[in-house]
């Protein structure tokens, strides 16, 4: 069909290598329109948080001019997504359309009601898998029912699953000529006056080629060693992956091929390798529960916990949103979100806890912050994430493990390199008490230059204290639930 229009409608998926939709396009042959949609109200009170935004803007510009190289163009159009699909239809006469698809159930019927009426208008209509290595409807437990515990799912995954070969990118694209689109500064994705975004450019490719090299450097210099490093904050021993698989610029069949193929080279790590599939494989995890779980993102799993005892409080969440919550290792991972968009994910861990079970704030307000602030905060992975650490999601950790912000400080940053770096008021404190400096003795927090409730906070809480009071929380919701 050489003289036929395909449009292809991108979405989480910005990329032209294993792009089912577009390879679908290419084979069909003719022009091709690639198209992206700013579509804010299909997301609801869920659109992409203002760091997603910054990613977004230069994820785009990335793909146009990829597009650009090849002949092709990437046409930008913002509002509803159907409105605008049919008019591009009617513009280019075109004869299919393609996209990749989406898990959440809003998107789900959003684009069944698209699908419908462009079949029905006689067009050809098709949606690929592109966002995961399987389908989350393919794996079930022994009583048909999704799995609701990780290490099952995964068991059951390497068990069945084929992870099928990535797509080459296409060499040439054949534009519609003339096809006129939004300009993407119109859009004003990235932040102004101030541009609290500027540093992040210090930190972040966005794109395909930034994606390509992120994961050559990770395979490189940290695969071996990621299962003994990954959970050292002072180390760059993790893949910073995480906001290129966000975007779709890099596959999860990609990323797992290139793995496997690494395998045979001198010197590769199974170890290494298997946990870090093993951190795909929770990725897929938390799109299967965003699938089944309609209300991921809004009300616990554990349905029981919609009656736990929170105690809100917006001074303390400030002091947390912050980082000026007296606990260093707290306060290193909040400040290095918000000066880069990311944080270690062991650090989050972290400070989630502490914000749930320390201060007994609600799951829900640490979420949507992070969703706020996160470059690769992901609609599945951030809000299985969360309920995990509160203990009322799936394959959640007891409600009675918290996490000892002091103690995981001495293990996993055990020289307080990670806290000196993003809390540098307290950089000239010993290694002995960088994690607790209400310990320090007067004459080391003189010669530090370090003023409690001065230049660094006291501590909102007493970590003992407050894991008390968390527990007591938990346990007047065990006799409610009992009684």
């Amino acid at each position: 069909m050489a003289d036929a229009t395909n449009i292809v409608w991108l979405r989480q998926d910005l990329r032209l290598s294993d792009n089912p939709a577009l390879a679908k396009a290419c084979e069909r042959g003719g022009r091709i329109v690639v198209i992206y949609v700013l579509d804010d109200e299909a997301f609801g009170d869920r659109k992409p948080g203002a760091a997603q935004r910054w990613w977004l803007h230069h994820s785009l510009a990335a793909l146009a001019d990829a597009l650009r190289r090849r002949g092709g163009q990437l046409v930008l159009r913002r509002g509803r997504a159907a409105p605008i699909l049919e008019d591009l239809v009617a513009r280019t006469q075109a004869k299919a359309v393609y996209w990749n698809r989406c898990y959440d159930q809003e998107s789900i019927a959003r684009d069944r009601t698209i699908k419908r009426d462009l079949a029905e208008a006689g067009l050809e209509v098709e949606s690929f898998s592109a966002l995961l290595l399987a389908e989350p409807w393919e794996a079930r437990n022994k009583e048909g029912q999704h799995f609701k515990v990780f290490s099952a799912f995964w068991r059951s995954f390497l068990r069945n699953c084929q992870v099928a070969p990535p797509l080459p990118a296409p060499a040439k694209l054949t534009p519609v000529p003339g096809l006129s689109g939004d300009r993407l500064e119109d859009w004003e994705l990235t932040p102004r006056n101030p541009d609290w975004a500027a540093p992040f450019g210090e930190s972040w490719t966005p794109g395909e080629a930034g994606a390509k090299q992120a994961l050559d450097r990770f395979l490189e210099g940290g695969l071996a060693s990621y299962k003994q490093a990954r959970d050292r904050p002072d180390r760059q021993a993790t893949s910073r992956l995480s906001p290129h698989l966000r975007f779709g610029e890099i596959s999860p069949r990609e990323i797992w091929q290139a793995v496997h193929d690494r395998l045979g080279v001198a010197g590769a790590s199974q170890a290494g390798a298997d946990k870090f599939l093993a951190e795909l494989g929770w990725r897929e995890f938390s799109y299967s529960l965003l699938f089944h779980e309609a209300d991921l993102a809004r009300r616990p799993l554990r349905r029981e916990f919609e009656r736990f005892p929170w105690q809100p409080d917006p001074t303390a969440l400030r002091a947390w949103q912050r980082g000026r919550t007296g606990f260093p290792i707290v306060d290193a991972g909040m400040r290095e979100l918000w000066a880069c968009g990311w944080m270690h994910n062991r650090v989050r861990m972290i400070a989630a806890s502490f914000l749930v079970k320390d201060l007994l704030i609600p799951w829900q307000e640490g979420e949507a912050w992070f969703w706020d602030t996160l470059v690769d905060a992901d609609p599945a992975n951030n809000t299985a994430s969360w309920q995990w650490v509160a203990g009322c999601g799936a394959d959640a950790a007891p409600y009675f493990r918290i996490f000892n912000p002091v103690l995981q400080g001495e293990r996993f940053d055990p020289e307080g390199a990670y806290v000196r770096r993003w809390v540098p008021e307290l950089s000239d404190l010993p290694n002995k008490v960088i994690h607790k400096p209400w310990e320090a003795s007067e004459a080391d927090l003189e010669k530090a230059g370090v003023r409690l409730g001065g230049n660094y906070p006291e501590r909102l809480v007493d970590h003992g204290l407050a894991r008390l009071r968390a527990l007591e929380a938990f346990e007047t919701l065990k006799k409610e639930r009992a009684a």
